[in-house]
């Protein structure tokens, strides 16, 4: 075999070697000036993301280590000059952040089992009940996600200060999270396309063995969606937890608050010190970073789960 022969199915493997498409190419990889360049570049942008991403964090963790004095300062300082990290301790005794975090994951819990109920429903009849007018109400319901949060605030409160027909007060009381949030369009959406892509083999085997549309819901569908259920739960536990506009809105009983409407109206009603106030936003924050950095593979791999072919 020629030398010329050899050179181009030597080409032809690193062609095909990757079956993956990029900007830069295996073969233009192989060159040391472009493997040094595309490192370069690459590593250059994975750390200015992660620094602005990940300064907020550090500026914040930092500021509850520092003295109230120091954090005045007109000139900012990234290191504090002494260490204080019993403003921690103060702020886990002095705020109540146990009872806040207790009634924050209250709210999300139950939240997660509305939106849960509601989302999956909902997604299964659009998807393979496929009710008249099906059609127009999955638009709608798609069309909610155009509208931004705060157009909808105003409306939202007069609805739960006197629920139509019931009459009912919700002020107050944590269904007043749990209903504006039970149908997400977001969720619907991931749903329903996820349970298109279910063999129909399936579902027609079940209906045949006699189960109905609950328990094909139930024993068919379900068992098979627990990627994409991951994802729903993490996104709707990790949103009811960080909200706080319309949590400062409906829950105006400073013993049902959520810890983030708390700690703003301390910080505003008690004089807390800056760097106490600083470590209750470290604890805070801290239950749903250590949540997501445990679940960001179900995430990731909840996304992407559409292997199944008709």
């Amino acid at each position: 075999m020629s030398t010329l022969d050899v050179a181009g199915q030597r080409r032809f493997r690193l062609l095909g070697a990757s079956d993956h498409r990029s900007l830069v190419s295996d073969v233009d990889l192989q060159r040391v000036r472009t493997r040094v360049v595309y490192c370069t570049v690459l590593t250059l942008t994975a750390v200015a993301f992660a620094l602005v991403f990940l300064f907020p964090l550090y500026w914040m963790i930092s500021s509850a280590l520092k003295t109230p004095t120091e954090l005045v300062r007109p000139h900012p300082t990234l290191v504090p000059h002494s260490f204080h990290p019993e403003a921690y301790s103060s702020a886990w005794t002095n705020l109540r952040l146990p009872h806040y975090l207790f009634n924050t994951a209250y709210y999300a819990v139950g939240g997660w089992l509305i939106q849960l109920v509601v989302d999956t429903t909902l997604a299964y009849a659009l998807s393979r009940l496929r009710p008249f007018g099906g059609k127009i109400l999955f638009a709608l319901v798609l069309g909610t996600l155009m509208l931004p949060g705060t157009a909808l605030l105003i409306p939202l409160y007069v609805t739960v200060v006197n629920v139509p027909v019931l009459h009912l007060h919700l002020l107050n009381s944590p269904w007043a999270l749990w209903l504006p949030g039970a149908a997400n369009a977001f969720n619907v959406y991931v749903l329903k396309r996820f349970f298109d892509q279910i063999p129909s083999d399936l579902i027609d085997a079940a209906t045949v063995d006699g189960a109905g549309p609950l328990r094909v819901l139930w024993r068919v569908v379900l068992p098979l969606s627990r990627p994409v259920l991951a994802v729903v739960s993490i996104i709707a536990i990790i949103g009811i937890w960080k909200d706080f506009l319309w949590p400062l809105m409906v829950l105006q009983d400073p013993n049902s608050q959520t810890v983030n409407v708390a700690l703003q109206n301390l910080q505003a009603t008690s004089h807390v010190p800056e760097n106490v106030f600083y470590a209750g936003l470290v604890i805070a924050s801290a239950p749903m970073i250590a949540f997501l950095l445990f679940f960001q593979r179900h995430i990731l791999g909840g996304l992407q789960a559409g292997a199944l072919k008709e």
